[in-house]
């Protein structure tokens, strides 16, 4: 680490340090944020009281065993007339440390027991039945159980959410260097939920975490340092600890370890949230094309031949083959079931690549990268590692960002080597979080779908920035207080439109026009429409742009450029037709009212009239209703 960079952080502990008082304080405040579904608040406490006592127990018995044992073994080695001091430091050890072993041994096989169920389970009696062994394993002091128990109180695994209970056993664990503790305290922090918001807190949380060796306290740094939240923005910064996380991301899929996770975003489709089956066939075809492309060659004939056949919801697509023709390759690169042969390798990669199978671009330019069998080629490298890349490759995506980040084979980019490193550090295993997420959502329980969108987005993640954002501004949520919804729906969406969200871009638009969590400011709305209009082309930014400069609000008033954006929003979408025709409508109609005034010899009278105020401020919707009328009543008319 930079000796500059830790300095300033030594300096923000010791400004936090200062603070404590008060945050313990506000902590004894927060204990009334209490959320339990299932599992009762006094059995959570006694639990956490029973393993922190357990914990002291523990410590001031083994303080006292010395001194008994001592004595012990000096009266034994008097009667026998023994006087070696190393025997007797032996004899000391011997019996002190097999009582000690066997708790810990035992712990540890509980822990891997209920690890082990976990990963199997499929239903809830069988989660539940892991986390009894989490809480006996807890119970005799191991860690990894007990961060296993404060992640479920916090995240709400099977009902039993209780931010409260899992702050405490997040402190007591962070107290014995628990890098998942801190990363939790510094989320919290962050959010203020159920401690004290204190940005400077959480960085020095996620500092320690990081150091400790947590990928999310690394991969959250990272994203701050990309993008300047509370620390100056710095891109090699960023570039360190996004390389730490994606080096880690890269080693697991090369293991053919983990499977991309389908993101939901909850703006698109809040209508179908009672229905999963499309998610769950998506991912099982993900899951098959993911092993075809880790060289199971049986899947790989599989998947040919659905998509010969376009069976299961498939396009048929003769040129499946290719998947065949990459396993072949990957046959003779690795040696399975016949001799390595680099050249024969890279004949089948060449076949699939020319067929665009992505994972025999990535091979082919891995090829060329490290010199497999062909001479070193950085150009050819860049050329394949950019095609795979563009079908989504992760390992392609990886390189690409070795290159950048290296200036090998081309010229370096910082930016675009951290750009890269983070949709690599995305797939990570905590991406998982995003369906149990929105399962949740599903289920009514927001507040654990809440606290898991909210971790992802400190994390970096787009789309759990907007679904966050989406939770926290239907006040549905219990785990923040009211006031603090809006502001921070507000901050995420802004996070998201700057990762290129163009609906987070429009929320902040009307988050400054209707002043919600922050003062209602015209022409700052008018600049967010502006930017979704011409650089997403947002019919409903173009639509609300030229409301506003229809009625000269935060920006002149501009009759012509209101039509034309009018015009421009109901050809952008075909959704924005009635809207549009509605508003071209009402904008005519005072229009032309306004020219007649302007002719009739009692404009002078008409001056005077203020149509906000005898009618009211939202007169214009009055007016769109009277045509709606009238136009009803034409049709009506004509019918008859």
């Amino acid at each position: 680490m930079n000796p500059l960079a830790l300095l300033v952080e030594i300096l923000i502990i010791i400004e936090v340090t200062t603070k404590n008082s008060e945050a313990e304080r506000y902590n004894r405040k927060q204990k009334e944020v209490n959320v339990t579904t299932q599992v009762s608040v006094s059995k959570v406490k006694q639990f956490l009281s029973h393993l922190l006592e357990q914990g002291k127990a523990n410590k001031i018995a083994n303080k006292r065993e010395n001194p008994l044992e001592k004595k012990k073994h000096q009266h034994k080695l008097k009667i026998k007339g023994i006087q070696n001091k190393n025997l007797l430091k032996r004899n000391q050890n011997y019996f002190k440390k097999p009582a000690k072993k066997s708790i810990t041994d035992k712990g540890d096989e509980l822990f891997k027991m209920g690890n082990k169920i976990l990963q199997e389970s499929k239903s809830q009696k069988q989660k539940t039945e892991a986390y009894t062994f989490f809480t006996r394993a807890a119970d005799m002091g191991n860690l990894k159980a007990m961060e296993k128990m404060a992640d479920a109180l916090l995240f709400g695994s099977f009902g039993m959410q209780n931010i409260t209970a899992a702050i405490q056993l997040y402190e007591s664990l962070a107290k014995e260097g628990s890098y998942k503790a801190q990363n939790a305290l510094g989320f919290l922090s962050s959010y203020g939920i159920g401690m004290e918001y204190d940005q400077a807190k959480a960085l020095i949380y996620y500092t320690f975490g990081s150091a400790g060796g947590s990928m999310m306290s690394q991969m959250i740094l990272g994203y701050r340092y990309l993008s300047g939240i509370n620390v100056l923005q710095n891109c090699e910064v960023a570039l360190n600890h996004y390389k730490k996380v994606a080096d880690y991301i890269a080693d697991k899929l090369e293991k053919s370890e983990g499977i991309p996770v389908e993101k939901v975003r909850l703006t698109e489709r809040p209508e179908n949230l009672s229905s999963n089956s499309e998610i769950l066939d998506w991912d099982i075809y993900q899951y098959y094309k993911f092993l075809a492309e880790r060289g199971d060659v049986q899947i790989q004939v599989s998947l040919g031949q659905l998509h010969l056949i376009g069976r299961k919801g498939l396009d048929q697509d003769y040129s499946g083959n290719a998947i065949g023709l990459h396993g072949l390759g990957l046959l003779y690169f690795h040696g399975k079931g016949v001799p390595v042969n680099y050249g024969e390798a890279l004949k089948y990669f060449q076949k699939a690549a020319e067929k665009g199978w992505p994972n025999a671009q990535f091979h082919l330019g891995f090829m060329y990268y490290s010199g497999s069998g062909v001479w070193k080629d950085y150009k050819l490298a860049f050329k394949y590692f950019y095609l795979a890349s563009q079908s989504g490759q992760p390992l392609a995506i990886y390189y690409l960002a070795e290159m950048y980040a290296t200036g090998t084979g081309v010229l370096r980019s910082c930016r675009t080597a951290v750009e890269l490193y983070k949709g690599v550090c995305e797939l990570g295993h905590w991406a998982e979080k995003f369906l149990t997420a929105y399962f949740a959502y599903k289920d009514g329980d927001v507040d654990s779908s809440l606290i898991q969108y909210a971790l992802l987005a400190e994390m970096g993640y787009e789309v759990a920035q907007s679904n966050s954002a989406f939770i926290l501004e239907s006040k549905k949520a219990k785990i923040l207080g009211k006031e603090k919804m809006y502001p921070m729906a507000l901050l995420l969406w802004n996070r998201a439109a700057i990762q290129g969200n163009a609906f987070a871009r429009v929320k902040i638009g009307d988050y400054h026009y209707y002043g919600y969590g922050t003062k209602k400011d015209y022409e700052t709305a008018a600049t967010h429409y502006s930017i979704a209009a011409d650089k997403h082309h947002s019919a409903q930014a173009m639509f609300n742009l030229a409301y506003m400069y229809e009625h000269g609000l935060g920006i002149a008033q501009d009759i012509h450029l209101a039509r034309r954006l009018y015009d421009m929003a109901a050809q952008t979408s075909p959704d924005a037709h009635i809207p549009v025709f509605f508003a071209l409508m009402k904008l005519e109609t005072m229009h032309f009212l306004q020219d007649i005034l302007f002719f009739n010899q009692f404009t002078t009278k008409w001056k005077w009239l203020k149509l906000d105020s005898t009618i009211g401020p939202y007169w214009d919707l009055l007016v769109i209703g009277l045509i709606v009328v009238v136009l009803i009543f034409l049709l009506r008319n004509h019918h008859r």
